[in-house]
């Protein structure tokens, strides 16, 4: 389900905005605020895909909101009465720009190029098949030897995979990277760490050595671990 906030002086814009969103399937608005200082405040604490935007506002414009968002933001539909900042809209990488009186074709089009965005954002780590898996890095599609991860660890929103060269970091989570990692080569050893099984060197007094890094094993994992090594 994807949650829009609503971001419009205007109570009748917002209004209109949001009887066009109600008409998408998939799609909840979890929010209308009057100016953009009140959204970005809702977004501190509460989770938002997509952001319908006006642009000229008291306080804060919807250009600057963009900005002081950083990389780390929601999709971003501008909708705006003037076309004079479309050039600057895009520049922003944000996902449409529509020029209100906003129609319903007009909306769905929008609406289908956020759903595009947010799905491939949400697929950091794809199989091409058992020998490699492709990675969102930056704003590069990178192929990944399976062979060359050592351990995966989970850091706030983003996931390292450690390679001997350097570690790739990827928007994602470490459950979904475990459940795209072979099973048969990878294992969990902790709530924050994946590791490679033929890459562990040693195992000592609460953790495992891999590559000079030694990595603590949880309670909850080490039995599994111990019989997937078949120590003799």
């Amino acid at each position: 389900m994807i949650r829009a906030l609503i971001i419009d002086d205007n109570k009748i814009a917002r209004s209109i905005l949001s009887r066009l969103a109600s008409a998408v399937n998939d799609m909840t608005i979890v929010g209308e605020c009057s100016d953009a200082m009140e959204a970005y405040t809702y977004m501190m604490d509460n989770p938002v895909d997509l952001l319908l935007l006006d642009i000229e506002m008291p306080g804060m414009s919807g250009l600057e909101l963009t900005r002081n968002l950083g990389n780390a933001r929601p999709v971003i539909i501008f909708t705006t009465s003037k076309k004079e900042y479309a050039a600057e809209a895009f520049e922003l990488n944000v996902a449409d720009y529509l020029v209100k009186p906003v129609v319903p074709a007009r909306f769905e089009q929008a609406m289908a190029k956020a759903k595009e965005i947010l799905e491939s954002n949400r697929e950091e780590v794809k199989w091409s098949d058992d020998e490699f898996i492709f990675i969102r890095d930056a704003h590069i599609v990178r192929r990944l030897k399976v062979d060359d991860i050592l351990y995966a660890e989970a850091m706030g929103d983003y996931v390292k995979l450690h390679t001997p060269q350097k570690f790739y970091a990827i928007h994602t989570t470490l459950k979904s990277v475990e459940e795209r990692l072979p099973a048969g080569k990878f294992i969990r050893i902790h709530r924050s760490y994946i590791v490679a099984v033929s890459k562990i060197d040693t195992l000592e007094d609460g953790g495992a050595v891999v590559a000079h890094k030694f990595i603590p094993i949880a309670d909850a994992y080490r039995k599994v671990l111990t019989k997937r090594m078949n120590i003799l």
